[in-house]
C-alpha cells in the first residue's frame, strides 16, 4: 500500500510597527498566518510546517531586551490555538516559537503537534549563530533536546532549525533516528547564504535518504533592515528533487505530495546507513 502525504508549507511576511507593542505583533502575525493555515486544511494537507518564530519578526539583528517578552512556555498559548485547529483539520502542524523555560533560560523552538492535537514534544535549535546582524545568543541557549524523531499519524518527523541545516551531523542524526521528513523552518536573508538554500538540504536528503521541507520568510523587516528574506520555501525528495517551490516574494501556501515508498526504494540503492563506519569517526566528537 502507497503511502503518500501531503506536505504543506507557509512562507509569509512579518506585519510591525514599532510602536506595537510586542504582544500586539505577535497577534497580527499570527492572525496572517490564520488564513493560510485554514486553506492548508481545505487543500488536504497532512503536515504543515511553519516559519521560524513565525508569530513574530526575526528580532536578532538587535539586542534589544523587550523581544524577551515575545518568548512563551512551549506547549502555551499559542501551542494551544495550533492544537485546536489540528483537530480541526485532522493535520499535523509544526509549530517554530520562542520559547520561555524559565525566567532567563531561553530556546528557539519548535512545536510538534499530532493530527489529533496532542502536543508530541518539542525539538530546540542546537547551533547559535554570533555575529554582527545575528545576535542569536543574545536571545537563545543551544538546544539541549538531542535530534528528536515525532511517530505523528502520517509520517515521522524530525525539526532542524534555519542555521543548523549548516552541519551535517544533526541531519544524519534525524535520519539514524528514523526521521522520513525534516523540516528546516527558517528566516534566512539574499546575501552570503543564500547559494547554499538549495544545496545543503537537497544533499541532506539524499545523503540521510528523507524528504526535506524548508520554510522561509519573505519580505524585509524594519528597523532592522538586515535584507531581504527571499522565500523560496520547497520540498525536496530522498532523490533531490525539487517537488514544489515556493515565490521569493509573496505570501503563500507551498503544497507537495510525498511518496514515502521512496525512502526505502533509495536507501536498498545507496546504503549510505549500512556503510558507515562509526568506529572511524571518534575525531568528529573530540574538542578541538
Amino acid at each position: 500500500m502507497s503511502r503518500k502525504v501531503t506536505v504543506g508549507l507557509i512562507q509569509a511576511s512579518t506585519p510591525f510597527e514599532d510602536a506595537w507593542s510586542v504582544e500586539k505583533i505577535k497577534q497580527v502575525s499570527l492572525e496572517r498566518h490564520l488564513p493560510m493555515i485554514e486553506e492548508a486544511g481545505k487543500k488536504g494537507v497532512q503536515i504543515l510546517g511553519l516559519q521560524e518564530i513565525f508569530n513574530g519578526p526575526y528580532f536578532c539583528p538587535s539586542q534589544d531586551s523587550r523581544w524577551y517578552d515575545a518568548a512563551e512556555p512551549v506547549p502555551g498559548p499559542t501551542t494551544e490555538v495550533m492544537q485546536a485547529l489540528a483537530r480541526k483539520h485532522q493535520m499535523v502542524i509544526v509549530v517554530p516559537l520562542y520559547e520561555r523555560e524559565q525566567a532567563g533560560v531561553y530556546y528557539n523552538t519548535a512545536a510538534v503537534i499530532d493530527a489529533d492535537g496532542t502536543f508530541l514534544g518539542k525539538y530546540r535549535k542546537t547551533h547559535i549563530p554570533h555575529t554582527s546582524g545575528f545576535w542569536e545568543k543574545y536571545f537563545f541557549k543551544p538546544g539541549n533536546l538531542g535530534y528528536p524523531v515525532f511517530q505523528t499519524r502520517y509520517a515521522k518527523v524530525g525539526v532542524y532549525i534555519c542555521y543548523d541545516r549548516h552541519f551535517p551531523e544533526g541531519a544524519r542524526a534525524l535520519g539514524l533516528n528514523g526521521a522520513e521528513i525534516v523540516f528546516n523552518p527558517s528566516a534566512t536573508v539574499a546575501g552570503l547564504s543564500q547559494y547554499l538554500w538549495k544545496l545543503e538540504q537537497p544533499a541532506h536528503a539524499v545523503a540521510n535518504g528523507y524528504f526535506v521541507a524548508a520554510s522561509n520568510r519573505v519580505g524585509t523587516e524594519a528597523p532592522w533592515n538586515i535584507g531581504k528574506f527571499y522565500g523560496t520555501s520547497y520540498v525536496v525528495d530522498p532523490r533531490g528533487n525539487f517537488l514544489a517551490i515556493g515565490s521569493e516574494d509573496k505570501d503563500e501556501l507551498v503544497v507537495a505530495a510525498c511518496d514515502l515508498d521512496m525512502i526505502e526504494e533509495v536507501r536498498r540503492t545507496w546504503q549510505f546507513f549500512r556503510d558507515r563506519r562509526p568506529e572511524m569517526y571518534g575525531d568528529l566528537t573530540a574538542a578541538r
